[in-house]
């Protein structure tokens, strides 16, 4: 008996040293070779700073509209809403979602709406929107902006980036940039 206690005694020191020092050094470490130092991609425009790797709330209608956020787009309690699809709570916070679309949207049909428009991610700050999330947003921005439709078929085309490595993962826009950009437009 005593010599299973000092082993676990001897197992969890260890693993405090590891998980505490070495492996957090390890990470640190890692994350000063990456851009920016790990502190993700900041953008200044016009005198603020936003961070492209946290989704921001975009709903007026001249602008691409972001993915809802389960957290309020809350970087410090990030975290999906583990409501089960079933969940009544759940389908009637997706139904207003998809209302509220159709209404900002009168063109599309409903089967056009892509998932990433009426359901948060399961981190509820993820930046991205699908290409046909953006695609079917044109005409509204179009109207409200007055700009045409090819040009911002163009500014989509722009800003889409392709999956990791060509096969892992979607394309995506990041609605922050992409915004960012369509108050550039002159």
């Amino acid at each position: 008996m005593k010599s299973l206690l000092f082993i676990s005694v001897k197992l969890t020191l260890l693993c405090m040293i590891f998980f505490s020092g070495i492996y957090t050094c390890f990470i640190w470490g890692i994350a000063q070779a990456a851009p920016n130092n790990g502190k993700g991609e900041i953008i200044t425009q016009d005198g603020k700073t936003y961070y492209a790797n946290i989704g921001q709330l975009f709903t007026e209608d001249r602008y691409f509209n972001s993915r809802p956020s389960a957290v309020n787009y809350n970087a410090s309690s990030t975290g999906g809403s583990n409501k089960a699809p079933s969940n009544p709570i759940y389908l009637q916070e997706v139904q207003n979602r998809i209302d509220t679309i159709l209404v900002h949207n009168p063109d599309i049909d409903k089967s056009d709406i892509p998932s990433d428009l009426v359901t948060a991610s399961g981190s509820g700050i993820d930046p991205n929107i699908s290409v046909q999330a953006a695609m079917i947003q044109i005409k509204r921005i179009s109207k409200v902006r007055n700009i045409s439709e090819k040009k911002l078929t163009e500014l989509i085309n722009q800003f889409t980036e392709k999956p990791l490595l060509g096969f892992l993962g979607t394309e995506k826009i990041n609605t922050l940039k992409i915004n960012l950009a369509l108050d550039n437009l002159k």
